[in-house]
């Protein structure tokens, strides 16, 4: 008997080491941590992905930054690891002018500008010598021109990539084009006729895109405004972050982003160019 409860009492023993020992090797996966820099507070889709790629062992931390002039300067510094907030476009610009090597990694969705107006609800009702504000950095209000001249509201010297204000050509109604930081182009609705908004800064306004009075079109001319997730260039072929980004170009994430945007955010990676 006293030889029956010595080999119960060892193999109690011997199983609670094998479970201990299950439990340390499901609890120990390691977590890698990938720091993402955005702007705007809507980030419901990239909250997904991150929920998606903590089974693979990365916790993704969104990191919020206030305007568009912050978070390329805090992945060149190594703040942060990635950053998902402007488009190609934007990237090439910002590169030139700070002398950086920051790179795309992956596409993501195509956010079409907008004009808004709190006094007016189609676009024919702007009148003479209205006031239109838009973006001021330079990607961003080249394309806010090319805006306002598919709207019929002025002309652009057609030899011109990127235009500025100085490239308008025609401007019938004597508009008066006010250039302000692309966070404040919603902000300043109340003091203009009419505001072209990027998608993200009429989202925290909470601005709806289908009382837009006039929203920019997608087509193959889309392609330089895709939005882009963007890592240093050492970083360009790194494994975890590329897991992040075949994580968001998923036909689930497309689903999700047709669902809470109604067309104001548009998932690149299913048009046709």
């Amino acid at each position: 008997m006293k030889r029956f409860w010595k080999i119960f009492a060892t193999i109690a023993v011997l199983g609670l080491i094998l479970v201990g020992c299950g439990n340390s090797s499901s609890s120990s996966q390691k977590q890698t941590t990938v720091k993402i820099g955005v702007v705007g507070a809507d980030n419901r889709v990239l909250q997904s992905v991150a929920k998606k790629v903590k089974k693979q062992g990365i916790n993704i931390k969104i990191v919020q930054f206030s305007d568009y002039n912050q978070p390329n300067t805090a992945l060149k510094d190594h703040d942060i690891d990635l950053n998902l907030f402007q488009h190609q476009y934007f990237l090439n610009n910002w590169n030139k002018t700070h002398h950086g090597d920051l790179v795309s990694i992956g596409q993501t969705i195509i956010a079409p500008l907008a004009i808004y107006s709190k006094k007016i609800t189609k676009i024919s009702q702007i009148k003479q010598g209205d006031t239109i504000a838009l973006p001021n950095d330079p990607t961003n209000e080249g394309r806010a021109l090319q805006l306002l001249q598919a709207a019929g509201l002025i002309k652009l010297n057609t030899k011109v990539a990127l235009p500025t204000t100085r490239d308008v050509t025609d401007n019938k109604l004597n508009l008066k084009l006010k250039a302000v930081d692309a966070a404040q182009t919603a902000s300043s609705l109340p003091d203009v006729a009419a505001s072209v908004i990027n998608s993200g800064v009429a989202q925290d306004a909470k601005l709806n895109p289908k009382k837009a009075i006039y929203t920019e079109k997608v087509n193959k001319q889309s392609q330089p405004w895709i939005n882009v997730f963007v890592a240093n260039k050492k970083d360009k072929n790194n494994k975890t972050y590329q897991k992040i980004v075949k994580a968001f170009r998923t036909k689930d994430t497309a689903n999700l982003i047709e669902k809470l945007y109604h067309g104001s955010e548009v998932p690149a990676w299913t048009q046709k160019f």
